[in-house]
């Protein structure tokens, strides 16, 4: 970082109690928390974390934190130790309680409302540690001060204590411990994930070079623990998201790197190009991932298409009859972390997904742009690489919009595709279509949906791979214009999610390898060209079962059906049988069917387990973390195949069964030929129920 950076973030500024604001007090939080941190399950209660360790960052950024150390306790609670300054304690100039207190209790308090105490901050809507405090059944904090110690506790918002003071033993320290544990009464969920709190904090090491972050996991024996401290901050990051990738910069760990400050916006930008067709682009303001972009994007967007354009001219790389290139042309293959941080951010609501701040993207655009274009004049063998392959992909795009149009054309002149079966509904958001593989299967689906609402479109075999194709091949593979026809969405530019023919687009395969293949070929296909239909959750899958156990004569409690059941995993199968056993049921009464495809199934056992809605089990798909996704669909689907055979040596026979437990009671699972669980943690799906519900609350 310059030392133009240095200074903003480590000016010296007071934090006291007579920097401490309050706008507001605490009442509604706990009778509307979704308005404070958006829903009242997973991404909520994480969001309580973000919060707490958003103001030890902050303590970071102003230049008096090193170390953030999280704990998940056994106790169900967790904790977020940092050596910063410590919150001010002492009685508030204008309430008459401990500013500790205050700051717990009242909405909109804290530093950082005026600049007196923080330049920059994550936090900036203030309701972290109340909102955290209202939605905790219990919440202790202990401040590290003046060679003091202060401890607090809450219950529901309220103070169930005083703060005491006692002085501290040994070499007097700075800082903050929070520790609190989610009202079970409030939050459907309270059971913190390890992996989302460590993805997350790898994210914050990232863009806060230097700081330390440790996550220890007590709930586990052995504990489990991870460290991060990164050197070299974003530009690490991009170095990171492109494993498995090739570069096309001359140097192999080359990566452009720009740092500006106008404004008193420190903008802070990291590019790699690889020979993907894919482009990563994550903006973070104040420490914060923007999911839903903002001006910071759009300005580094704008930035980018400008430079490689004035570049290509000037050299002519770009000739004079040629057309400019556009945005998509410029960003294919692009690895892309734009970080800045602005003194008075302006986000869409308070779960921070939005950037408004309209001078930003005038501010990003300029830095990007003059930074690139020095880049590219000193790096000329680079700089053509890159000019080149936005060329070739400006080629593509040309042939692209042919091909859609011919799709289109087609579409019009054809109407649905013929190996369509449709339904009597006329409502799109009633409808719902079904992807199966092969002519038997599709039959038996056929006889098993429901017309009045359900349709199914027969797939002759796999789809294209197409993270290994530019969207004009795709467009030519007839499976894919099937698809496309029936969606009716269009794809890539072309796609408007408003013309979905369907309110579940739902992916129905044979539970083994080929059929687990299938269905990441299908979802790739929509993670590539069609993503807003996993975005606003449309794409299911159907979890067929491997197993039917059936009783041929009498019935038993133990059977879920009186007298048969279907078993998802080997092991759930085992534990049915070894409670039949020791009911003492005759084994020459016990029948076991192995399902190796759906064409086994006759119709009424597959309208039962895929599509009847009060007994089928569907799995939602979701992105909770794009980078994530976008790693894992390289490593299972990308041009890396030493890559991928590492990936599927460490990770294929590391089977979370967590849900299945949930759901089965299994105690363990381990399917050797099962890749769904490659899948399952491809894209992050939530598993939850006695019968997986047909409308899954993600």
């Amino acid at each position: 970082m310059n030392e133009e950076s240095k200074t903003n973030l480590s000016t010296e500024v007071k934090y006291d109690v007579n920097t401490i604001k309050v706008l507001e007090g605490t009442e509604g939080i706990r009778k509307r928390p979704a308005m404070y941190i958006g829903t009242t399950g997973e991404e909520g209660l994480h969001h309580l974390v973000w919060e707490v360790v958003d103001n030890s960052v902050d303590e970071y950024m102003a230049g008096y934190c090193k170390n953030i150390h999280i704990v998940l306790h056994r106790e169900g609670g967790i904790s977020v130790l940092d050596d910063g300054r410590g919150i001010p304690v002492g009685k508030h100039p204008k309430f008459n309680q401990n500013t500790l207190e205050v700051i717990f209790t009242k909405l909109h308090s804290g530093g950082k409302f005026d600049k007196t105490a923080y330049k920059v901050s994550g936090g900036l809507h203030g309701v972290g540690l109340a909102c955290v405090n209202a939605l905790s059944d219990k919440l202790v904090v202990k401040v590290f001060l003046n060679g003091n110690e202060y401890i607090q506790e809450y219950s529901e918002g309220k103070a169930v204590s005083k703060v005491i003071e006692s002085e501290q033993k040994g070499i007097p320290t700075t800082g903050t411990y929070i520790y609190f544990e989610p009202d079970p009464e409030i939050l459907t969920e309270t059971r913190f994930s390890y992996d989302t709190i460590v993805r997350r904090i790898k994210e914050m090491a990232y863009l806060n070079k230097n700081l330390k972050f440790i996550v220890t996991d007590d709930r586990f024996d052995p504990a489990k623990r991870q460290e991060y401290l990164f050197e070299g901050g974003i530009k690490q990051f991009v170095q990171d998201l492109s494993k498995g990738k090739k570069s096309i910069f001359d140097k192999p760990d080359e990566v452009f790197h720009g740092e500006k400050t106008i404004d008193g916006v420190i903008c802070e930008l990291s590019i790699l190009y690889t020979e993907s067709y894919n482009e990563i682009i994550m903006g973070f303001v104040n420490g914060i991932y923007t999911s839903e972009g903002g001006t910071h994007i759009s300005g580094f967007k704008a930035g980018l298409t400008r430079a490689l354009n004035d570049y290509g001219r000037t050299k002519k790389l770009i000739t004079d009859k040629s057309d400019n290139l556009r945005g998509e042309d410029a960003r294919e293959g692009v690895i892309a972390i734009i970080s800045i941080k602005h003194p008075e951010p302006q986000f869409e609501g308070q779960t921070k997904t939005k950037l408004g701040n309209s001078e930003v993207e005038g501010i990003i655009q300029r830095v990007m742009t003059d930074k690139f274009k020095e880049y590219l004049e000193i790096n000329t063998k680079t700089a053509r690489n890159i000019i080149e392959k936005a060329m070739e992909a400006k080629t593509a795009r040309v042939a692209a919009r042919k091909a859609r149009e011919f799709v289109r054309m087609k579409d019009k002149r054809m109407g649905l595709p013929g190996r369509l079966v449709e339904c009597r509904e006329t409502d799109p958001a009633k409808r719902e279509l079904f992807l199966v593989e092969g002519p038997s299967a599709g039959g038996t689906a056929v006889k098993a949906r429901d017309s009045q609402f359900q349709e199914v479109l027969f797939l002759k075999g796999k789809v294209l791979n197409v993270f290994k194709s530019r969207l004009v091949k795709a467009l030519g593979n007839k499976e894919i214009q099937s698809i496309i026809m029936a969606i009716g969405t269009g794809i890539g530019d072309d796609f408007e999610i408003e013309k979905c023919r369907y309110g579940k687009i739902i992916i129905l395969t044979d539970a083994d390898v080929d059929g687990a293949h299938i269905m990441t070929l299908l979802l790739t296909l929509f993670y590539r060209y069609m993503r807003e239909l996993i975005e606003v959750g449309l794409i299911y899958v159907a979890k067929p079962p491997l197993f039917r156990v059936h009783l041929t004569r009498g019935k038993s409690d133990i059977l879920k059906n009186s007298n048969h059941e279907y078993c998802f995993t080997e092991e759930q199968r085992d534990t049915i049988l070894e409670k039949l056993a020791k009911a003492k049921i005759d084994p020459s009464n016990i029948r076991i069917q192995r399902y190796k495809g759906l064409g086994e199934m006759n119709a009424e056992q597959l309208e039962v387990t895929a599509m009847q809605k009060n007994s089928r089990y569907l799995v939602q798909l979701r992105i909770d973390d794009a980078a994530f996704a976008d790693q894992r669909f390289e490593q299972l689907m990308g041009s890396d195949v030493s890559f991928r055979k590492r990936f599927i040596m460490e990770e294929v026979f590391k089977i979370d069964a967590n849900a299945y437990q949930k759901e089965f009671g299994v105690s363990s699972i381990n399917e050797d030929e099962d890749t769904n669980d490659m899948v399952d943690e491809l894209i992050d799906i939530e598993i939850s129920g006695d019968k997986i519900p047909d409308e899954l609350e993600l």
